[in-house]
């Protein structure tokens, strides 16, 4: 896809929400249901169902999908959605892109096992890693706005309300 074909996709949508904001406000799902024999649960996406369980480090054996992995893939893949559109628009030419996500968890936090060490990650990397021979300058407009524009990415740099509920199961 090229800047114009990305355009003529975005551009109807651009001019509804400008017309009408509320058209721009969607409420995303995600749902696990908990498994019955072990510390896990099945989370549908729509792509199939994935299995999610402790990590090695908390007592899993590694062969289901740890949350804390599955955060660090979410923020990959919207940084590197972004990166590919923003290159698109700006018409930078990327042979090649790689986005990594690096993040440091203290395991004792989530265990209990001292109580100052934090429960969540500490401190989380993201790292782009680019083939192409646009200028530094334009490269840095290129990261300035992925930055800018990943969901994923301005959702864990900014405090946000999360609200949590208990409701009866209704199957």
């Amino acid at each position: 896809m090229d800047a114009e074909a990305l355009k003529a996709l975005q551009a109807p949508l651009k001019e509804q929400y400008r017309q009408e904001p509320t058209a721009a406000m969607i409420t995303l799902h995600a749902e696990a249901r908990l498994d019955s024999a072990a510390v896990a649960c099945r989370i549908e996406t729509g792509r199939g169902l994935i299995a999610a369980g402790l990590h090695p480090a908390t007592g899993g054996d590694g062969s289901l999908a740890c949350s804390g992995d599955m955060l660090l893939e979410a923020l990959v893949a919207c940084a590197g959605v972004t990166l590919r559109a923003v290159a698109t628009a700006l018409a930078v030419e990327l042979r090649d892109a790689v986005v990594r996500a690096e993040g440091d968890l203290d395991f004792r936090g989530t265990l209990g096992v001292a109580k100052d060490a934090p429960v969540g990650f500490r401190q989380i990397r993201l790292i782009f890693e680019v083939d192409t021979d646009d200028p530094a300058d334009r490269v840095e407009t290129l990261l300035r706005l992925t930055e800018r524009y990943c969901v994923v990415l301005q959702t864990l740099r900014t405090p946000l309300e999360v609200a949590t509920e208990v409701r009866p199961l209704k199957d």
